[in-house]
């Protein structure tokens, strides 16, 4: 099986080819040019190299989310266009648990931490493993929050993800010695790492999609709508004590 796999959920633009279960090819880039202007080239280059096609792919895959709302929405819309054209199947990879992944022995509790802004962290808890053993969902709650459940656990602790280099003096503040980091070659999302997950999956026939139910992953509504929703309220109570 032929798997291509893209993630543009963060900062980085990243894409992986998978071939019968070995990462074939994987390109990675953190640049300020928009992943939409990215992503194509570098999904035609990955091809190249391996001298394939877009029909040469078995399973198109996607990051979902949680992450960045245009980010995401730019690789699940890219990778249902191919899934489209291609007429084959697509496989949507958490986030979370693909950072999860990056850290497949490390003895304690593995902590993907995206930063959500509004001093919120998109967060989840895994034990280590492919895939990796959920002990949590994904949540956005503060970084607080979030802290008080890997506490609660009495055990070491990993973090990773975007969200760490903002909230390391926080984490360490809170968990001392029992708070570890990944390296900085780990420490980001990488697409080889969901393209092996999609892999994972796609061998029991769990999370396949079609280009038209493949979605993203949202765990709070979009900033737009959530100032939207916010300017309803305040005008509804204005209209209530008119």
């Amino acid at each position: 099986m032929k798997i291509l796999m893209l993630d543009t959920s963060g900062p980085a633009c990243g894409v992986a080819i998978s071939r019968d279960g070995q990462i074939v090819c994987e390109m990675q880039l953190t640049s300020g040019r928009t992943h939409s202007q990215r992503v194509m080239p570098m999904v035609e280059q990955a091809l190249a190299l391996c001298e394939m096609t877009v029909a040469d792919i078995d399973l198109f895959g996607a990051v979902v989310g949680p992450g960045s709302f245009t980010g995401v929405r730019i690789g699940v819309s890219t990778v249902k266009a191919l899934a489209h054209a291609a007429g084959k199947p697509c496989i949507g990879v958490d986030a979370l648990e693909a950072l999860a992944a990056n850290a497949p022995y490390f003895d304690g509790v593995i902590c993907p931490i995206l930063d959500a802004r509004a001093q919120q962290v998109y967060g989840a808890m895994f034990e280590s493993g492919m895939p990796p053993k959920r002990l949590m969902d994904d949540e956005a709650e503060k970084l607080s929050l979030f802290l008080d459940r890997v506490e609660a656990t009495g055990r070491d602790a990993l973090f990773l993800g975007d969200g760490v280099a903002a909230m390391w003096d926080a984490i360490t503040a809170r968990l001392g010695d029992r708070a570890h980091f990944a390296p900085a070659q780990h420490v980001g999302l990488r697409a080889a790492s969901a393209c092996t997950l999609a892999q994972v999956y796609a061998a029991v026939g769990e999370n396949i999609k079609d280009c038209m139910t493949l979605l993203p992953l949202y765990l709070r509504a979009p900033q737009a709508e959530r100032e939207r929703a916010a300017k309803l309220a305040a005008q509804q109570r204005e209209d209530s004590h008119g």
